[in-house]
């Protein structure tokens, strides 16, 4: 049975790859300080370990006892806008925690693959769609750290031979995402706001357009990707197909929630004003396509937010 450790497993990605990992037939153990994530996203089957990766000798004990097969490294303070003004944090968080596992996993030498969650992000504004063929041009802290650990993943791999795979999602959202947290994800957001019957905050105009994802399109892919070699030591675009205005999206919620709390229009932010990529690369290798669609999907986010409630932010 192999042993899978997933980073940031009890958060919303990581939570839903374990229970692909153990539908796969693994052991699975969860490494999560719970700064974001929570104890009960991660199932009884699972062996969850509370503690950073910024925490060398707790990553060193952990590989040193677990013989650990992969590596699923999806923690990271993902708040992208933010990362301008928490410049160190974002580093800490983001980069040198990701040297800190690549590390260990070198020293370990039983990794067969350390798969990477980079995001959109490292494009920066590049033409559309954004492809795995462009160079790179991220232009805020946190897609700099995601591309830093890319070229890190690279750079091991040709000197240690540790294989790895890059996934880059964008705007994931589903059930067990933390609504609460107002600086990831504008589904979670809006939905969070329309809850508590607050209007729902858009910066500039609501003409900016983005690509959405929903879990069920991108956890399983970055589960089983261990068993498809020719996916090794690449990088893929990995999400929703479609992209939306910002406009679009609140229309969606208020007609799912079937309540409309108003729209606050703020000054427009110094952000990429249209963001989707291409996935025609994983399509072609896999031969799959996202299955997932924003409003039906919504429409399930709304029947299981209420269930979840607004009040559990953490700061």
């Amino acid at each position: 049975m192999p042993t899978s450790l997933v980073t940031g497993g009890a958060g919303f990605i990581g939570s839903h790859v374990i229970d692909e990992l153990l539908a796969m037939g693994h052991r699975v153990v969860a490494l999560d300080d719970l700064s974001g994530g929570f104890r009960d996203n991660v199932g009884p089957a699972a062996e969850l370990v509370e503690g950073s990766i910024l925490d060398v000798p707790l990553v060193q004990r952990l590989f040193a006892a677990q013989r650990v097969d992969y590596v699923f490294h999806l923690a990271a303070y993902a708040a992208e806008g933010l990362s301008h003004f928490i410049k160190r944090f974002n580093y800490d968080n983001n980069l040198i925690g990701s040297i800190n596992l690549i590390n260990a996993a070198v020293n370990a030498g039983s990794v067969r693959a350390f798969v990477f969650t980079s995001s959109i992000a490292v494009y920066g504004r590049n033409q559309l769609p954004m492809h795995e063929d462009l160079v790179p041009a991220p232009e805020d802290p946190y897609g700099i750290a995601k591309y830093a650990v890319e070229q890190e993943l690279r750079s091991t791999e040709e000197m240690f031979g540790l294989p790895y795979i890059v996934f880059r999602p964008h705007n994931v959202y589903g059930e067990r995402q933390n609504i609460a947290d107002k600086y990831r994800n504008v589904v979670g957001i809006f939905i969070n706001c329309v809850l508590q019957g607050l209007p729902l905050p858009i910066f500039g105009d609501g003409g900016q357009t983005r690509a959405f994802s929903h879990i069920d399109d991108v956890a399983p892919t970055i589960a089983c990707s261990i068993n498809q070699p020719e996916m090794y030591n690449q990088v893929f675009n990995i999400g929703g197909d479609r992209h939306y205005s910002v406009n679009r999206v609140a229309e969606l919620v208020f007609s799912a929630l079937r309540k409309n709390t108003g729209i606050d229009y703020l000054p427009e932010r110094k952000e990429v004003k249209h963001v989707y990529s291409s996935h025609e690369k994983i399509h072609q290798l896999l031969d799959i396509t996202a299955k997932v669609d924003l409003e039906s999907c919504i429409d399930r986010m709304a029947q299981w937010a209420p269930q979840y409630g607004a009040g559990k932010a953490k700061q």
